[in-house]
């Protein structure tokens, strides 16, 4: 697939640091395999620091699952500091040739660090390596304010098991 390519041309790991002392300097790299136990549990601590879910999350597990394949693909990328994994983001293709923005989580501990917009901007690079012109997502409304500074627009609403998610995209 497309995907594997390009995770195999940017297989470097990039590190980036600010000069800015509340950002924090961190590794992006592709996930391995091993890596997708904990990057569920990430993900459980992220979603559950949103009040508004806790319940329909854990009434519903399954929602937390990222799929090995995912990962074997190449489209999972974690962000790590001091060689601990504190945030990850997963893209996957879509039929029209852009991509889609499907996971970005961050350690709560670590929330306004740069280390999500690092993530963001490291999946348009590989979603740009795919040949996508745009990276979309369905946003959390709760953050929407993270998705614009980011570059997204607002493209509509869309329904999801959660309730109404933000259409959003950017130009890669």
């Amino acid at each position: 697939m497309a995907l594997q390519h390009a995770a195999r041309a940017n297989s470097k790991s990039s590190l980036l640091v600010s000069k800015d002392p509340s950002r924090l300097a961190i590794k992006l790299r592709s996930a391995v395999a091993a890596e997708r136990s904990a990057l569920e549990e990430l993900q459980w601590r992220a979603s559950l620091e949103n009040s508004s879910y806790r319940a329909a999350l854990e009434a519903n597990p399954d929602a937390i699952e990222l799929p090995a394949s995912q990962i074997e693909n190449g489209g999972v990328f974690v962000a790590e500091r001091d060689d601990v994994v504190v945030g990850f983001a997963a893209i996957l293709p879509r039929p029209d040739g852009d991509a889609e923005l499907d996971a970005l989580f961050v350690e709560p501990s670590l929330w306004h660090r740069g280390i999500g917009r690092a993530l963001v901007e490291h999946c348009c690079l590989e979603a740009k390596a795919i040949g996508a012109a745009s990276l979309h997502v369905v946003g959390n409304p709760h953050a929407q304010k993270f998705y614009h500074s980011c570059g997204f627009i607002e493209l509509g609403v869309q329904a999801t098991r959660f309730g109404q998610g933000l259409l959003m995209k950017r130009s890669v």
